[in-house]
């Protein structure tokens, strides 16, 4: 009986520790609508940006780079050494999320281009990273935000990353992202994808039987965002439709201004939390490995092991010349007799 109830105690113990042990951001976190919202449960979902990148080119660049809208600097989490090294710049962004509560076309910000050099050099960049196909990486509750669509091979892809914005040549080419949309043809001209839909699934925790704690709020399982371009008339008159006309900006011609807006769907979904990264794991076609980031990486920390071990060499020879020293100056002293006796 004694052995019985030692079984039990200790696996009552075990239980519990693993209960109180999860690796950091990785802990399932429950969200409230905001009338029944509480530390344990908050409403307020932040949403991160990443730094961008590119496959055609090697130099990433920070979110703030480029004229978007941007938050506030000061909620910018703490980075761990591998994102340091690896390049992540992730800060907060200015999109209002709240659990469960839908948005329709809302205005994010208005950015305005006069003819001082600084305007024009920021339509530049602008224009140079839609070329080159600059990808964002939003991250939302510690998962990043796929981008899906289907790819000439009548195939759903999903990628962790999402144009800025595409290019169409001279002559009439549509590249990257423009292929997607046959609106996106006019020649000589960059389509800035200035409306993003943002679609997040969860799982309704109140009503799932197998939710051993409180039943209230639910779980992000799914966030997917897909980018547009939409030329609104002014901020008090946007229109965010399926229809609505594409934002063309020829490359010798600069628009007086950039409308940003976000529209915000839920959907309930029976996928569970723990399930929540397959979609992405199966959908991903390869992975994207940044190799300029690795290579950078390496060649820092062979410089600072190269320069470790010369210092450690040269104390190391100079303590041993030191002994030497001592041996031979402790000989000198000792007589001959004492030495070979």
């Amino acid at each position: 009986m004694k052995r019985v109830n030692g079984i039990v105690a200790l696996f009552c113990v075990c239980t519990y520790v693993c209960m109180g042990f999860y690796l950091p951001g990785l802990a399932p976190v429950n969200f409230c609508e905001k009338e029944v919202a509480k530390p344990s449960c908050p409403s307020n979902i932040t949403l991160y940006v990443n730094r961008l990148d590119s496959d055609q080119s090697v130099i990433p660049f920070e979110y703030h780079s480029f004229d978007f809208c941007i938050g506030s600097e000061n909620e910018s989490p703490v980075e761990n050494l591998g994102q340091v090294l690896f390049g992540e710049r992730i800060r907060p962004s200015p999109y209002e999320i709240s659990f469960n509560e839908q948005r329709q076309c809302k205005l994010l910000c208005e950015k305005k281009y006069n003819n001082d050099p600084l305007a024009q050099k920021k339509m530049w960049l602008l224009r140079k990273g839609m070329k080159l196909n600059y990808q964002h990486h939003w991250i939302l509750d510690n998962m990043p935000m796929t981008f899906c669509f289907i790819n000439q091979q009548n195939q759903n892809v999903c990628t962790t990353g999402f144009p800025m914005g595409c290019y169409v040549t001279s002559d009439g080419k549509p590249k990257d992202a423009c292929v997607l949309d046959s609106r996106y043809r006019q020649p000589d001209s960059y389509y800035i994808f200035n409306h993003v839909d943002i679609l997040i699934e969860y799982r309704n925790m109140s009503q799932d039987p197998n939710f051993l704690e409180e039943h209230v709020g639910g779980r992000i399982i799914r966030i997917k965002v897909q980018p547009r371009s939409i030329k609104h008339e002014a901020k008090d008159k946007l229109d965010c439709a399926v229809t609505a006309k594409p934002f063309p900006i020829k490359s010798n011609e600069k628009p007086d201004s950039i409308i940003y807006t976000y529209s915000v769907v839920w959907q309930t979904t029976q996928v569970k939390w723990s399930s929540r990264w397959d979609y992405i794991l199966d959908s991903v076609p390869h992975p994207n490995i940044q190799w300029f980031s690795i290579l950078n990486s390496l060649v820092i920390v062979l410089f600072l092991s190269g320069m470790v071990g010369m210092i450690l060499l040269r104390t190391l020879h100079r303590d041993i010349i030191r002994y030497n020293q001592l041996d031979n100056e402790e000989s000198d002293i000792l007589p001959k007799n004492m030495l070979y006796s």
